[in-house]
């Protein structure tokens, strides 16, 4: 898409601090984190909304929601069991759907959100 903010950013014609990139994703870091980790998952194919996806996607949805814990725990609030099997850590994903869900940036995006409880608000 022409004016897609994500699809510059993919483009590299925006630049970004991209935590991974592969041949159909990308995961760069929220320019206004909620956080102390904040990225975003894109795929590369531009895709508005997740309610556009169709069951062709389905694979490459379920790689962003592989590789959202994979990225969480590289960048430091994966979810961590204990031996006494307790669990500490975490992090929430998020995907805004429409003008009632909050969507901002028509591409599709999951938003990966995390840290110490402490250090949010």
């Amino acid at each position: 898409m022409e004016n897609c903010i994500f699809c510059k950013i993919v483009a590299k014609q925006i630049p970004s601090d991209i935590v991974y990139e592969d041949d159909e994703l990308m995961a760069f870091k929220d320019i206004h984190p909620a956080a102390p980790v904040h990225f975003l998952i894109i795929p590369k194919l531009h895709l508005a909304t997740l309610a556009e996806a169709k069951p062709e996607h389905a694979e490459l949805l379920g790689k962003m929601l592989e590789l959202a814990p994979k990225l969480a725990h590289e960048q430091g609030c994966g979810v961590v069991k204990h031996a006494d099997g307790s669990r500490s850590g975490g992090y929430k994903t998020l995907i805004n759907t429409g003008p009632d869900g909050g969507q901002e940036v028509y591409h599709l995006h999951m938003h990966v959100i995390g840290g110490s409880k402490r250090n949010r608000d």
